[in-house]
């Protein structure tokens, strides 16, 4: 129980970070791939590149700590 309180806390604290810092990396969002439809009452907005490119990242920190 104490190890599932203390991911469920980094996994909070990341969350965190990302909605205080992400709005601020510049390319962050805006990678060519990414999908962004915008119509008149609605838009569409999908992050396919980005995706990709923060799961190689967390993969490759996870096999480097890990």
């Amino acid at each position: 129980m104490p190890k599932l309180l203390m991911i469920l806390g980094a996994v909070l604290l990341a969350a965190g970070a990302w909605m205080a810092w992400g709005p601020k990396i510049p390319f962050l969002g805006k990678l060519p791939g990414d999908i962004l439809i915008r119509k008149e009452s609605y838009t569409f907005y999908f992050q396919v590149v980005t995706c990709l490119v923060l799961s190689l990242i967390v993969t490759l920190l996870i096999r480097w700590f890990g």
